[in-house]
């Protein structure tokens, strides 16, 4: 009971969902990986990375299953859901957290590395909503949860394609919610403020820098992804913005 004695708001089980996991090898997805199958999920991780999928999988058990993955083909996202249905029988939610960044000016990097990161971020959310809508409206439901950034609400110095990105999945997602509401598939993004990830090593931090103690941890990231799918299905989360206690916003 909360206090005062009114009943907390109860949480969905999510024993036996299963749910695929974009950018799973590393960072957010692989914390979320690990949030989920905690709570009861069977997942399948997708990612480029085949070695650390094999991994994460081996780590997790029997409730998890590596399917090597690049999002910007269509083919293998269809693939991912593909193989959730195949091996676990259905697919209940999708995570989309695949995503490239990095920091510097609008002519600091080649066109072939800006392309990257707009495939990856924009076309691979496309790509991974399209593969999985089908599915559940089959089943006559389910979520889908995009991790964005409040990059994509205000920009910010030196990350003008990455903000782009993060924008165009916040516009995504309001778009989809209004299209999809109806059919009970709920559109849920998190977008969280800085995170200690692989994020832009090398492409304007690094490892070990000091700025990392004030950031937010994959696995804060991960909690709000258990959070927003035990909702009970009367509530949906459109947007979900984090900051770190010691970030300013």
């Amino acid at each position: 009971m909360a206090q005062g004695g009114t009943p907390m708001a109860e949480r969905r089980s999510l024993k036996d969902t299963v749910v695929a996991i974009t950018g799973s090898s590393s960072g957010i997805g692989q914390a979320s990986a690990r949030e989920l199958v905690d709570a009861g999920c069977r997942v399948v991780l997708g990612a480029r990375s085949e070695d650390r999928l094999e991994a994460l999988a081996a780590e997790l058990g029997p409730d998890a299953l590596a399917c090597p993955t690049d999002v910007r083909r269509p083919a293998d996202l269809a693939r991912l859901v593909a193989t959730a249905v195949d091996r676990f029988g259905r697919l209940d939610s999708i995570v989309i957290a695949a995503g490239l960044g990095a920091y510097g000016g609008i002519m600091d990097y080649s066109d072939d590395e800006l392309s990257d990161m707009i495939e990856t971020n924009v076309s691979g959310t496309v790509w991974a909503v399209r593969a999985a809508v089908p599915v559940m409206d089959a089943a006559g439901g389910g979520d889908i949860v995009i991790i964005g950034s409040v990059a994509g609400f205000r920009g910010g110095g030196n990350e003008a394609v990455y903000a782009a990105t993060k924008f165009a999945q916040i516009g995504l997602a309001g778009s989809l919610d209004r299209e999809l509401r109806a059919r009970d598939i709920r559109i849920s993004t998190i977008c969280p403020a800085a995170v200690v990830t692989e994020f832009a090593i090398g492409r304007g931090r690094s490892a070990g820098m000091p700025e990392l103690d004030a950031m937010l941890q994959a696995s804060d990231v991960a909690h709000a992804v258990r959070v927003v799918l035990e909702q009970p299905r009367r509530l949906r989360t459109q947007n979900w913005s984090m900051w770190s206690m010691a970030e300013s916003s």
